[in-house]
């Protein structure tokens, strides 16, 4: 069986010279934003390694832009390119392989066959329950998926309400089609949950709370002000829509001294391959601060 397993790896694994996708990009990329949400990465080594990522041809070219990063709580986590090769077989060539593979191959299905079969034969599956009707209805799930609009915001609020109760928390990041949400630990006041939203929220990771973390509702800002200024942020930044490479929102308690302490401070950043920037602005939509691209 270990013969087996090794064949199905080389069959589909994949290596450091194996060419990379749009979706592998978009992944990287995806780290890299919650690397800079954490402070990992300041805003110039992450718009170097974007900007990199983006133009990256191989898997290892995109794996070595965070082989430095601490990425246990990334909303993507990649697999591992090392794949054990097929051992050699003296004295055969691809003839003996081929007939070997087609033995272990046999084998399992008996195998299967023998510990879960309920037929006359392994190849025979007509008496399969799982293949009779059964009269469940489907079920379609629908939770928000595009979270830069009015309706997304709306969903993924009452998401948090649904699983926590309220919408309270640390702080909450949101990227176009998922978040992250750093919450108290009920249990122990010096401990802090990460969740992760995609369709419904991740198990948390666990770490230690910080001395400037401050309870807020993340939901008290005017929603329809932010989205309209979230989908103009390019162009007030100079950036051009069509090169944009991501796009997020950071729900921040206030660092003004002034402002009640339940404020929030909301953060739209920009990225692109020529640079980004960021908009602060006050729950009402008002701006504090823009910082053009460099």
């Amino acid at each position: 069986m270990r013969l087996l397993l090794t064949i199905i790896v080389v069959a589909t694994g994949q290596s450091a010279g194996t060419r990379a996708k749009d979706s592998d990009r978009n992944d990287i990329c995806q780290i890299l934003d919650s690397a800079l949400t954490e402070g990992q990465l300041s805003m110039t080594e992450h718009q170097q390694r974007v900007r990199t990522a983006t133009n990256a041809a191989t898997l290892g070219d995109l794996r070595s832009l965070i082989e430095d990063l601490q990425t246990q709580n990334a909303p993507v986590q990649l697999p591992n390119l090392r794949r054990p090769r097929l051992p050699a077989m003296p004295g055969g060539g691809w003839g003996l392989r081929v007939a070997i593979v087609g033995v272990i191959l046999v084998l399992g299905i008996g195998i299967g066959w023998g510990l879960y079969g309920n037929t006359s034969s392994p190849l025979n599956f007509t008496s399969d329950p799982g293949a009779k009707p059964d009269g469940v209805a489907p079920v379609v799930l629908t939770p928000p998926r595009q979270l830069h609009s009015l309706g997304g915001l709306t969903g993924l609020l009452e998401q948090m309400k649904q699983k926590f109760g309220d919408t309270n928390g640390y702080r909450l990041v949101v990227y176009p089609d998922y978040a992250s949400l750093d919450r108290p630990d009920i249990k122990d006041e010096r401990r802090k949950l990460s969740y992760t939203y995609r369709g419904g929220w991740d198990d948390p990771s666990v770490s230690s709370r910080n001395t400037d973390d401050r309870v807020v509702d993340l939901s008290k800002f005017d929603m329809k002000a932010i989205v309209g200024v979230l989908r103009g942020a390019p162009e007030t930044l100079g950036i051009k829509p069509a090169e944009v490479t991501s796009t997020y929102l950071i729900f921040d308690p206030t660092s003004d001294v002034t402002a009640p302490p339940d404020s929030l401070e909301i953060s739209i950043y920009v990225s692109s391959d020529f640079g980004g920037g960021n908009i602060e602005l006050n729950p009402d939509g008002s701006v504090q601060r823009i910082s053009y691209p460099s």
